[in-house]
């Protein structure tokens, strides 16, 4: 198995390895996978080196800000399809579901006093950043945390990107190093390592690890859990095997035509991927490679002259470029701006064209203007909006083209627009399974000029930052299936 490279990794501190450890502890958080996953990678590189067992530590709490059946459910399932696949392997699993909040306090940190070492997810949004901070200062091992959230190591870059254009074009010329090396498909196969039988008794008496009874009908045990109850759990299923199965169905049914009507609300031709990767039950290295099988493609097909535009480049069809533009520009753009702006949530971190025209017509007459509750619950003059929310609601998503829409209308509804700002962070972070993600905060931003230009003429309350209009949107595509649909 090829070395992890060293571009994706990260020493968290100065601490030492403890080399009479009982085992390597790889603490999944951010990819929470078995394949193609170069933090599981790692820990293995480690293990083997060491000659040491290797545990998996895959935890969730109920403190984390939006917590509810919705996001535990998606997660759980998660948690059993990795429970399936660590099953006969060389490998300690240990799945914990917090029971009650606090319950889980301390788990970490009596692991870690049996542990050589410690691998953690480097994943640049969330709560993540400052738990993995304030955790590499209290343990006394080695924390490493690797990054393993795009085709290109977010290091790599080196700098803030506010473009797409400019990130494409970056891309362009740094990409092809790196299109070589992925990640093991499956790396637990024909693993040679010592295997830990058990953890010392009290650690499992005190945090009993989730069974798989529990992960496979976790239904009634979300509702015993200190959740939000009001946001529950979607009809599709989370983890890595529904992952697999989507990604599947899109190259074989969709993506043939996935140019043509990707933007169309009420076709079903789009991924539906992005949930699983938020969560990260499947990897964009998997996603590429597939897509490159379907494509027959190699990578002496890359153009030789990386000039920033969105086709042609890959040497792939049309389809497969334009999907790929989103997988990759877009979604590693989003990561580029939290790996390199601390303020990416915040209002300040907007270009600054955008920021002053906002600013200039925050006290433009606004003909409506909506409580957050009227916006949650989908109670505006709007129903091609309205539909929009209740897709949202109901099944944690909205199409990817009515998502533009879907800020740029509360934006011109709110009374401010950084109360619009807050309104959309809540709304998506609350409901969507692909929220409190750097895609999706590319997304909300974008509806406030972020990533993009100044356009002319200027109009009440954007200002120059761009325009759009549910009639507008109806006359470029077809919403009345649609609406009739989330109505």
């Amino acid at each position: 198995m090829h070395p992890v490279p060293e571009s994706r990794i990260t020493k968290l501190n100065n601490k030492g390895i403890y080399p009479d450890g009982l085992f390597v502890l790889y603490w999944m958080t951010a990819n929470r996978r078995l394949k193609w996953n170069y933090s599981l990678d790692r820990a293995i590189e480690w293990a083997q080196k060491l000659a040491k067992p290797l545990m998996v530590l895959e935890a969730v709490d109920c403190n984390y800000d939006w917590a509810s059946e919705r996001f535990h459910g998606f997660i759980i399932n998660g948690m059993r399809d990795n429970f399936r696949e660590a099953a006969g392997k060389n490998i300690l699993y240990y799945p914990y579901v917090e029971p009650a909040k606090e319950k889980g306090r301390g788990l970490l940190m009596e692991l870690a006093k049996h542990a050589c070492l410690i691998i953690a997810d480097d994943f640049p949004a969330f709560f993540i950043p400052a738990m993995l901070k304030k955790i590499s200062e209290r343990h006394l091992v080695l924390i490493e945390k690797v990054d393993s959230n795009g085709l290109l190591p977010m290091s790599m870059a080196g700098r803030e990107f506010t473009t797409a254009y400019s990130f494409r074009r970056f891309l362009q010329k740094t990409m092809p190093d790196y299109l070589l090396n992925y990640p093991h498909e499956s790396p637990l196969e024909d693993l040679s390592l010592k295997r830990l039988k058990a953890l010392p008794k009290e650690i499992i008496e005190k945090w009993p690890p989730a069974t798989l009874i529990f992960l496979e009908n976790s239904t009634k045990g979300l509702a015993e859990l200190p959740v939000d109850h009001n946001v529950k759990a979607v009809k599709d299923a989370g983890g890595q095997t529904e992952g697999d199965r989507r990604l599947k169905d899109f190259i074989n049914k969709k993506l043939s035509a996935y140019d043509e009507k990707r933007n169309e609300p009420y076709e079903d031709a789009t991924s539906n991927l992005s949930p699983y990767l938020h969560f990260g039950h499947i990897s964009s290295h998997e996603i590429f490679y597939r897509i490159q099988e379907a494509e027959m493609w190699h990578p002496g097909k890359v153009s030789e002259y990386p000039r920033g535009q969105k086709e042609g480049w890959w040497g792939m069809g049309k389809s497969a470029e334009a999907f790929l533009d989103q997988l990759i520009t877009w979604r590693e753009l989003g990561f580029n701006m939290c790996r390199y702006n601390k303020d990416y949530e915040k209002f300040k971190s907007l270009p600054g064209w955008a920021k002053q025209t906002l600013k200039i017509h925050e006290m433009d007459n606004r003909k409506y203007i909506y409580t957050e509750e009227e916006l949650e619950d989908g109670r505006t003059h709007d129903p091609l909006w309205n539909a929009a929310q209740v897709q949202l609601v109901r099944e944690g998503k909205i199409h990817n083209y009515l998502r533009m829409l879907w800020g740029k209308k509360i934006l011109e509804w709110s009374p401010s627009p950084e109360r619009a700002l807050e309104i959309m962070i809540r709304l998506n972070n609350r409901y969507a399974l692909d929220g409190r993600d750097p895609n999706s905060y590319s997304g909300i931003f974008w509806t406030l000029g972020r990533y993009d230009r100044a356009w002319g003429p200027k109009r009440e309350i954007f200002g120059k930052v761009r325009y759009m209009s549910s009639a507008n949107t109806a006359r470029k595509v077809n919403v009345a299936g649609y609406i009739k649909r989330y109505s």
